[in-house]
């Protein structure tokens, strides 16, 4: 009794033992944009707005969460309260009105990236050709903006094609395979690419456009903003931010400056209190440069980063088994029923399902809480709304693959099943069933196969499994070795699966 009072005591007096919560600051990034945000070869996020980033909470006393984003979904990761800011080599130009923004802080140029044997010596080289850009970048909006200046969009009409991805790391891939025969992109990341490739790839001399970067914040969260500038600022005086933009070959970008009053909203920038600040004196090596940082992985680095993404498929896979299985067995038995409303609810599901793309349906799980409801989720729910997601759609098609079977057993079983006694939950157990999983096994066999690439589609809720964590690492790097290694898992484990299946089919052999 004694040790139980003691137990509740020291449950009740930890939470004043504890030491105080840091507040947390979210950055949202696209973990392939190096050298502003990527994953380095021990499988760390880093870059130069992670190093600023990380300064500012040490001074704020906040705990950085390194978000990696889907870049087209920024803006309802943004809106959701998910994260505190975009601060990721994000372009001001043409977004002033959508967020709170802070005063520019790198001067940024679009450039256009081309093979050296291409022959392309200037923009005008361009006219009949291919030109490939990031979704809802800037070199897209320099080209058909807006905004876009007149020479540009007289460039853009002469292209043979204006191509759009998802990453640049695909923008390069296309573009050293020879699928396209330039890119337009932002001359930090170019630079970056290029110094790993340089016998392969050149840059144009001209300029698409000049514009700057800043932090995105919520439209409205003026607080916020506040404490970020001021402590920028303060970095800026003491030598810190120099130090950071030296560190990743930067230092000839900044633009970030005290004599900035006004952001771009019009709101006046804090003053800071410079009695209290100290210049510091950094040392030229303070840290590792960032060609030191982006050596080449080896295999066996890669493998072993791969292997973290592997156990985020896994888990993937196994939990929408457990949850999709049964839930489709449930489906079918809707889908079967007598009562005609029941039937109808079924088949418009099963028709929605299976009629919309995956990735759609795991967005709708995903922002639903928050567009729908108004409700902000947690980070843990990002998890929660991939297996959700994934079981109700998976479901879909496991009812209708068990539909089939267990249609396909003749009516005369059922019928012997009741003149020996049986009712209608005995029969479909001891009669029905066991031949239907016999028969429909190939069918679900394929299916499974299926999820197991398709586990790749939580990328689009940000969920880091195997086959995002191949790409952060190809962008990186500049290889597509990671890709290959990834593509080595699959089948590795598709194998296993098949395997598997197969053994079990054998099992089930007596039914014949």
């Amino acid at each position: 009794m004694q040790t139980i009072i003691a137990f509740i005591l020291l449950l009740l007096l930890l939470p004043t033992c504890r030491a105080e919560a840091k507040e947390q600051f979210v950055v949202g990034f696209d973990a392939e944009f190096p050298p502003y945000g990527y994953m380095d070869e021990d499988g760390e996020y880093i870059g130069f707005d992670l190093d600023l980033a990380q300064e500012v909470c040490n001074r704020n006393n906040w705990e950085l969460i390194k978000r990696p984003i889907i870049w087209d979904s920024k803006d309802s990761e943004l809106d959701s309260g998910a994260l505190s800011c975009i601060w990721n080599g994000f372009t001001m130009n043409g977004r002033e009105q959508d967020y709170t923004w802070s005063t520019p802080y790198i001067d940024n140029s679009q450039v256009v990236i081309v093979r050296k044997d291409s022959g392309i010596k200037e923009l005008s080289d361009l006219a009949g050709k291919i030109v490939i850009v990031q979704s809802d970048s800037s070199a897209l909006a320099a080209l058909t903006g807006e905004n876009a200046t007149k020479e540009n969009k007289k460039l853009a009409a002469s292209l043979k094609e204006l191509q759009q991805v998802a990453d640049y790391n695909s923008a390069f891939m296309n573009l050293e395979s020879g699928m396209v025969d330039a890119i337009a992109m932002d001359i930090g990341v170019a630079s970056y690419q290029i110094s790993r490739k340089s016998d392969v790839f050149m840059m144009l001399d001209a300029r698409l456009s000049s514009e700057e970067y800043g932090i995105g914040f919520k439209k409205g969260n003026t607080k916020l903003r506040d404490q970020v500038q001021v402590t920028l600022l303060e970095m800026l005086y003491d030598g810190t931010y120099e130090s950071i933009a030296k560190k990743w070959e930067l230092t000839d970008s900044i633009c970030l400056s005290l004599d900035d009053k006004t952001y771009i909203d019009g709101g006046q920038v804090p003053e800071i209190d410079t009695s209290k600040l100290e210049k510091k004196n950094f040392d030229e090596d303070t840290s590792t440069s960032s060609n030191q940082s982006n050596k080449k992985a080896s295999i066996g680095k890669i493998v072993k980063q791969l292997f973290i993404g592997m156990w985020a498929t896994l888990k993937i896979f196994v939990l929408t088994l457990l949850f999709s299985m049964p839930l489709g067995l449930l489906l079918c038995a809707v889908r079967m029923s007598r009562f005609k409303v029941l039937q109808w609810i079924a088949k418009i599901y099963i028709s929605i399902m299976r009629g919309t793309p995956l990735m759609l349906q795991l967005l709708v799980v995903f922002f639903a809480p928050y567009y729908v409801f108004h409700i902000s989720t947690p980070y843990s729910y990002r998890f929660c709304a991939v297996i959700i997601g994934f079981s109700l759609n998976y479901a879909a098609y496991f009812a209708e693959i068990y539909r089939g079977g267990i249609q396909s057993i003749s009516q005369g079983q059922r019928e012997a099943a009741m003149v020996m006694g049986y009712n209608r939950v005995q029969t479909f157990f001891k009669i029905i069933f066991p031949q239907m999983v016999k028969r429909v096994l190939p069918s679900v066999t394929n299916e499974i196969i299926t999820l197991v690439k398709d586990t790749s589609l939580a990328f689009a809720l940000a969920y880091t499994e195997m086959f995002t964590v191949a790409k952060q690492i190809a962008a990186s790097q500049a290889s597509l070795m990671p890709l290959f290694v990834a593509g080595v898992f699959y089948y590795i484990f598709n194998f296993i699966v098949a395997y598997l299946m197969e053994l079990i089919e054998k099992k089930l052999d007596y039914y014949q």
